[in-house]
Order: C-alpha cells, then sequence, then structure tokens
C-alpha cells in the first residue's frame, strides 16, 4: 500500500546520487506507507527516505529535486515525464507540513491576542479607568476650583451670575439652609432651570427665584439637583464627556483643557436630564424637613406627571421649616435687578 489512498502501488524511474562526489545513477522510485524506496534494476534496495523527513530542493522546477532532510547533498531527480509520482510526493509533502507545529505561528497568535487584549483595553477600560481614579483622587479644593473654571464658561451660555448687595445675605442663608458646604449660583440667562457643578455648586435659573412666591419652589429645585449629584458624580460626568486626554491631563498637571471645560458648558446647558427617582427626592425634602407639593407643581402645573411627588410629600398637612424670610426671600428674588 502506498501512502496515497488512490494507488495501491506507485512507481517511476529517477536519477540518485548518494553524495555531491558520486555519479548519478538510474534507480527505480517506490511510494511506500511511510517511505521512498531507492532501489536499483535488480530489485536492490539502496536507500529508504521516510516520508516526513523529505525536502523538494527546487521548488515546482522540473526535473523535480528532492533530498533528506539531514543530508541535502543525496539527491533524486525526477523527470517530467514522472507526473504521477511527482504529483504524489508533492501532496505528500503539502499534508506533512500542514500538519507539523509552528513555534512562530504559535507566537504571532499568542502576540496578536495579547496586542488585541491591550487595544480592547485602552479603548474600553482605560478611560473608565482613569476617569474612576481621577474622581477618587482628585481633592474638594481642586473639584471647587474646575466647579469655578466651568462656571465661568457657562458664563458665555447663560450670562452672568446674579448679584446685588441686598441679596448676597440671604443667597449665603439659602445656600447655607439646603446645602451641606455648597453654594447656590443665580444665572441671569439660559435655558436650563437648575444644574449641578463640582464643588457643590448648585446652578439655578433666575425664573425660579423670580416667578414663584414660594421659595419651597426653588429649595426643591436645589434638593433635586443634590440628589442628581449624589447619584452621578459631577465630575465623572464632565470627564467622561471630555474624554481620555482630558483625564490624563487632570491627573499629570491638575488641570482640565480649556476646550474640554467650554464643550461641557455648552453640552451642559443645553440638557434637561430626566427627574430623579421619586422616592429619592422624597427622601431629600424629608431631610430637609420641605413639603415637595409646591415643586411637584413647579414642574407641571396640572399634577400629572409630578403626581408620587404631590401624594407623598413628607410635610403634607404641615408648613415647611422655613427655608428664608419673608424679607429675605424679597431680597433674593431681586438679586438679577429685576
Amino acid at each position: 500500500m502506498t501512502a496515497l489512498k488512490q494507488f495501491a502501488r506507485l512507481e517511476a524511474t529517477g536519477l540518485w546520487r548518494a553524495s555531491p562526489e558520486e555519479q548519478r545513477r538510474e534507480v527505480i522510485v517506490s511510494l511506500g506507507d511511510a517511505t521512498l524506496t531507492l532501489s536499483d534494476i535488480n530489485g536492490t534496495a539502496l536507500a529508504h527516505w521516510s516520508l516526513g523527513a523529505i525536502n523538494r530542493a527546487n521548488g515546482k522546477d522540473i526535473p523535480a529535486i528532492y533530498h533528506p532532510d539531514n543530508a541535502p547533498g543525496e539527491t533524486l531527480e525526477l523527470a517530467g515525464s514522472e507526473t504521477q509520482m511527482i504529483e504524489g510526493v508533492d501532496q505528500l509533502l503539502r499534508a506533512i507540513e500542514r500538519r507539523r507545529p509552528r513555534p512562530g505561528k504559535l507566537r504571532f497568535l499568542l502576540t496578536g491576542g495579547l496586542f488585541a487584549a491591550l487595544v480592547a483595553g485602552a479603548v474600553f477600560w482605560l478611560p473608565g479607568a482613569l476617569e474612576r481614579y481621577a474622581v477618587n483622587v482628585v481633592p474638594p479644593v481642586k473639584r471647587a476650583e474646575i466647579g469655578g473654571q466651568l462656571l465661568r464658561h457657562i458664563e458665555r451660555v447663560s450670562g452672568k451670575p446674579c448679584t446685588t448687595r441686598d441679596a448676597r445675605g440671604p443667597l449665603d442663608r439659602f445656600s447655607a439652609r439646603l446645602l451641606d458646604r455648597g453654594r447656590v449660583v443665580v444665572l441671569s440667562g439660559g435655558a436650563r432651570r437648575s444644574a449641578h457643578l463640582p464643588g457643590r455648586i448648585i446652578l439655578l435659573s433666575r425664573t425660579i427665584v423670580e416667578d414663584y412666591e414660594d421659595p419651597d419652589v426653588a429649595a426643591g429645585f436645589v434638593l433635586s439637583e443634590t440628589v442628581r449629584a449624589a447619584q452621578t458624580d459631577p465630575l465623572a460626568a464632565l470627564l467622561d464627556h471630555a474624554g481620555l486626554v482630558a483625564s490624563l491631563r487632570l491627573l499629570t498637571t491638575g488641570t482640565l483643557p480649556d476646550s474640554a471645560l467650554a464643550a461641557y458648558a455648552e453640552h451642559l446647558m443645553a440638557i434637561e436630564p430626566e427627574l430623579p427617582a421619586p422616592d429619592a427626592l422624597i427622601a431629600a425634602f424629608a431631610r430637609a424637613e420641605i413639603r415637595s407639593t409646591p415643586f411637584a407643581y413647579a414642574l407641571d402645573i396640572t399634577g400629572e406627571r409630578t403626581l408620587a411627588l404631590i401624594e407623598a410629600d413628607p410635610r403634607s398637612g404641615q408648613d415647611s421649616r422655613q427655608v428664608l424670610s419673608d424679607a429675605d426671600w424679597v431680597r433674593l428674588q431681586g438679586i438679577c435687578g429685576g
């Protein structure tokens, strides 16, 4: 039997040379199950070549020249007329080559896999990891500084913060009543009614203090922003929008690019986020001892969308603990000079 299933016996005539110093001699080449046998015309075996240790020396050139792996000086030539034998031997050599282990290919695959993992990590894991690290290590003083820088960029979008001498004290007392080491800033313009910045800064539109006679409404907007800030760190939101380079710069230099701050300022003042979950809001109103109903009706005059805040009002049937005195509230309503 031969190593090729389609042939029971396969023989050819070739020219064999045992070494470069010897003359070539005609031999009978027989393809066996595992070897290539070279015999003289009398049938005497002259050499046995293992099929797994044969190389073709001249590619696809004719005559085909073969040699054992460990003896390149010993050669066998097959003329172009021995097509079946040439094709058969080449077919076996290709099959054997495919089965051989390839350390280089394995290294390539492992290296490629590692590189792909590193790229995937850089794309999907690294930005989030750097952002989380930056959020954890930036101290409160730096957060307040970033919040102040961001506020200056917001001024270009929503106007300068309002301030009058008479309203300065009431605004400080309003902030102290509702915030823990934070401050409220009233903006002179802009479409967004409230927002929060790093450094415990809460922004209110002037309409929130000018258009409602009950200070509980303005207090409700401040409380809703404190709930949002507790659920999503404002510095994390800024870095997520600014991207990987901004996080790296903050960690290495302690600053953020002006371009990133300007872009986020425009983004922040253009969106109107969803209201936090009613349970979280009600808990905040309860801690502050403030009615949630006035805030609910300010959001929706019909009360349909904010029914949960009305029905679960923690001060239902009673007044809020005073947010500001009537005189302070009137002064605060005039903070923008209107």
